[in-house]
């Protein structure tokens, strides 16, 4: 047994020494280098090659990209997202081993408003970006978040999806752009910097931001508008699919921090390499595979430059908000126990979603803000409309105010408009942007319209702690609008459509 007595300072000294300074485990001839777990020590080479054979690896496999299809590389100038920059640029070199066939564009967008952030400041990151995106020789694009406010209402709908390809489609396309050859190349460089942002649409997205009371309700937000504006960027420059460069450590720390936010029926698709929710575009996530060591050491060991911007949680305590706390929890538990974020990663892989089927075009059933598919249609007995109904008590004023938001509704719509007319189905866009906001959709009119039964269970709680919705987005508001009013059509003339009755034929 072991005594209180006994010294091991010795014994775990020269074990430390000798696990450092042995061999390669893969060539078996070079000293290690680097030791990113407790027993994969590689040398300088082998790390690098091990690391490139992932990434092209992890696209290979999966065949969601194929061969000649523009894909859109959202840069933040993180480490993570830079390495990714570095695998796509050295995979499309013509001396490559298993060269990528697809073409990039990168995509960087300036949340230096949301964090107030001032605009000199925030034009020196550019610069420094952009010295970074011309050395690829790849397109770019610079957006600042301001742009968000301005979206057309079309972004929170789901476009017909493009993915049913029959089983031989890959191999087909992959001899298509070898015969193709030199016709399939990158479009010409363009020189991008940070457009004109005027003051009154940072002083509109400060507002937005201050309107959440909590921490916790700003980075969900501020994630939310961030996916709304690359999803919008890829279909304005013709991307099919996005490439985040988010690593394992980060997904590890989104999956607990999405259950802890009641993200359980969305984990699927917040984590999994391919997320297609919003049907034309499809996000990966090819750096899922790499832990945050694993890449800090890879950028240090080959010059892989990046450029680090703060954010909402720079410089904050680690109790400031969920995420922070769930992040600081995980990289606590992963210096003590190297395998806590490879556990939840696996466990990530294994999940999926669990709620109904519903169509690309089917906006009404997925969430206004996440375009997950809404997981609020639980059975009354459920703990989830325990918490509805607890929660409509709590913020009840008087027994009338008690109704479910549903039945409010329709009597709401009338007020806003007695005719029970809209004009946001017609030219009446606001700054000729094609969202959609008409006389009827405006921010004003907008408190009257109940919100909640357009958001899935995580989004509700994000939009209770903002102090009013009116600082939304007019796009966000339209849609909404526009939702509600084609429930309200459907009702009315559920008893007269013959979908219904052949359904229940069938059934029967």
């Amino acid at each position: 047994m072991c005594q209180v007595e006994e010294d091991y300072r010795r014994q775990l000294e020269s074990a430390n020494v000798s696990s450092v300074s042995r061999k390669c485990l893969k060539c078996k001839e070079a000293p290690a280098a680097v030791v990113v777990r407790g027993g994969d020590a590689h040398c300088r080479i082998c790390f690098k090659e091990n690391f490139i054979h992932k990434f092209r690896a992890m696209l290979g496999k999966t065949r969601v990209i194929f061969p000649g299809e523009k894909v859109l590389l959202a840069v933040s100038g993180g480490p993570s997202s830079c390495s990714m920059l570095r695998q796509v640029q050295e995979g499309l070199s013509q001396d490559a081993h298993k060269k990528l066939r697809f073409l990039p564009g990168i995509v960087y967008i300036d949340e230096g408003g949301a964090v107030g952030r001032s605009m000199e400041t925030r034009q020196r990151t550019v610069s420094e970006l952009q010295s970074i995106f011309r050395a690829t020789g790849f397109p770019f694009h610079i957006v600042p978040l301001e742009q968000v406010l301005d979206l057309p209402s079309s972004v929170v709908s789901a476009a017909p999806s493009v993915s049913g390809r029959p089983a031989g489609a890959y191999k087909a396309a992959v001899d298509h752009f070898i015969q193709a050859g030199s016709e399939a190349s990158l479009e010409e460089e363009q020189e991008a910097s940070l457009p004109d942002v005027q003051e009154s649409q940072t002083h509109l997205l400060q507002q937005l931001m201050a309107s959440a009371q909590t921490l916790t309700a700003k980075e969900d937000l501020l994630s939310k508008l961030r996916q709304h504006l690359l999803v919008h960027t890829a279909r304005t420059e013709g991307y099919s699919k996005v490439m985040l460069g988010e690593s394992c450590t980060r997904l590890a720390v989104r999956l607990l921090s999405g259950i802890s936010l009641g993200r359980g029926a969305q984990l699927a698709q917040d984590t999994g390499f391919s997320d297609s929710r919003y049907g034309d575009v499809i996000s990966v996530r090819p750096m899922r595979e790499y832990s945050a060591k694993e890449i800090a050491f890879y950028n240090h060991m080959f010059s892989v430059p990046s450029v680090v911007t703060p954010g909402l949680d720079t410089q904050i305590s680690d109790k400031a908000s969920i995420q922070r706390l769930t992040e600081s929890f995980v990289t606590k538990l992963q210096a003590d126990f190297p395998s806590t974020v490879s556990t939840i990663y696996r466990t990530s892989e294994k999940l999926q979603t669990a709620c109904r089927i519903s169509s690309a075009t089917d906006d009404c059933g997925r969430c206004l803000l996440c375009m997950c598919l809404l997981d609020t249609s639980a059975e009354m007995a459920s703990a989830l409309q325990a918490t509805l109904i607890s929660d409509q008590l709590s913020h009840s004023k008087s027994p009338a105010s008690a109704v479910p938001g549903q039945d409010q509704g329709p009597a709401k719509l009338e007020a806003a408009d007695p005719a029970g007319r809209c004009c946001s189905s017609g030219g009446g866009n606001r700054g000729g942007t094609g969202g959609g906001a008409g006389c009827c959709s405006s921010a004003q009119n907008f408190e009257t319209t109940d919100l909640k039964n357009l958001l899935c269970y995580s989004c509700q709680l994000t939009i209770r702690d903002m102090t009013s919705v009116d600082h939304l987005p007019q796009y966000i508001l339209s849609a909404a609008q526009r939702r509600q009013r084609r429930s309200l059509m459907r009702e009315e003339i559920s008893p007269f459509l013959l979908v219904d009755a052949n359904s229940e034929g069938e059934e029967e």
